[in-house]
């Protein structure tokens, strides 16, 4: 996992000094996913407190949804199209452009599945099974990390991508993840894992963290609809497709057109 890390780190780094070479990015984008890479290592540290359930589930925290959110508001593949030649730019449009990534970033499919592992991981024997074997807690980090950040993705649709619902779908699915959330730790903290300390207290601050951090998605997606909706009245266009980063439909060999947007949106 720390080797995974350090790849990851460097390679954000150079991102984003080529993408300042062509042109300036965002410097609060890269606070965002400086801050994101800081929020998922410190998840992982935590993550691994398998005798106090609080610091536990302040990894989960950390990892599953600050992090994601983090990650998500720097605008990554925005900045690998800015910063990658021309010719791999365009191989990472045909990729994004596959069914299982378009199957993936979809809010539909990305926020049930979310919130399905989960309720696998708590709502089983899983975590009990896995807690004390390194290898299989680094995977399950590792897939809280992912998970969380495509389901972010797909509701604040920050990135250019092949498919994009309308807000209002999206408000849905993030409505109905923070539900599914929010009835997860209220089941922990009616039933708690027997043996773990500081279990009731852990299960709250999972409920009162997932509804902040949710409560700021729901903040930053009507945000970017405003602002979005704004820019098109005011532009004279159609208002039907706004708070989203254009969709990737250009053919697989057209010139790239990136959407640079708002610097960041800005969290509470």
């Amino acid at each position: 996992m720390t080797a995974l890390c350090v790849v990851v780190l460097l390679g954000a780094g150079a991102l984003h000094v080529a993408a300042g070479w062509r042109t300036p990015w965002p410097l609060l984008r890269t606070a965002s996913s400086l801050a994101g890479l800081a929020a998922a290592g410190a998840g992982v540290v935590l993550s691994t407190a398998h005798g106090d359930l609080r610091l536990h589930m302040a990894g989960h925290l950390l990892l599953g949804m600050v992090a994601p959110l983090l990650l998500v508001l720097g605008a990554p593949v925005t900045l690998a199209l800015r910063a990658l030649p021309v010719a791999a730019a365009r191989r990472l449009t045909r990729v994004l452009r596959t069914p299982p990534l378009r199957w993936a970033t979809d809010p539909l499919v990305a926020v049930p599945a979310n919130a399905a592992g989960l309720w696998l991981l708590y709502g089983t024997g899983l975590h009990a099974a896995v807690v004390h074997r390194p290898a299989p807690t680094a995977l399950v980090a590792l897939h809280v990390l992912v998970s969380g950040y495509l389901a972010t993705a797909a509701v604040l649709a920050v990135d250019p991508a092949p498919h994009r619902r309308g807000v209002g779908v999206r408000a849905g699915a993030l409505a109905a993840g923070a539900a599914a959330h929010d009835v997860l730790a209220k089941w922990l903290y009616a039933t708690p894992p027997p043996g773990v300390p500081f279990a009731p207290e852990g299960a709250r601050l999972m409920w009162d963290g997932g509804t902040v951090v949710t409560l700021v998605v729901a903040g930053v997606l009507w945000r970017r609809w405003y602002v979005s909706r704004a820019a098109v009245r005011a532009a004279g266009a159609p208002t039907a497709a706004v708070g989203t980063a254009p969709p990737l439909a250009e053919p697989p060999d057209a010139p790239l057109h990136v959407d640079h947007g708002p610097a960041v949106a800005t969290s509470r």
